[in-house]
């Protein structure tokens, strides 16, 4: 439902369209709608979004926001991460309030997992 100034959408650069949803799809179960070559909506995420054509990526270091994921069991999640193709940007690591860990999806864009 849209709800007035909540965040409603996310978009996000990739370089492969195919890559990424075969990755989103195989870690967090991700669907698809294709608009066209160079757009590519996503459901199922707990926000929608879509990815667009770019080489650009999306960085903490470089000052892009972090958009970070849930999961009840972070070992397997970082585990499903690798398996499809991620990489690990940072091992899990404790914070005040639980741990996580940093990965980047086949595009290179950075992302983060997080658990109590």
């Amino acid at each position: 439902m849209n709800a007035h100034h909540k965040f409603n959408y996310i978009e996000f650069q990739v370089s492969d369209h195919d890559a990424s949803k075969k990755f989103f799809s195989s870690v967090f179960g991700w669907t698809y709608q294709d608009y066209g070559a160079d757009y590519t909506a996503f459901f199922g995420a707990g926000l929608d979004g879509g990815f667009y054509t770019g080489e650009k990526v999306s960085r903490v270091e470089s000052g892009s926001a972090l958009v970070i994921f849930y999961s009840e069991d972070l070992e397997a999640t970082q585990q499903s991460v690798l398996d499809a193709g991620g990489s690990l940007i940072k091992e899990i690591f404790s914070f005040p309030g639980g741990r996580r860990f940093h990965f980047a999806d086949p595009s290179g864009n950075e992302f983060a997992v997080w658990s109590e």
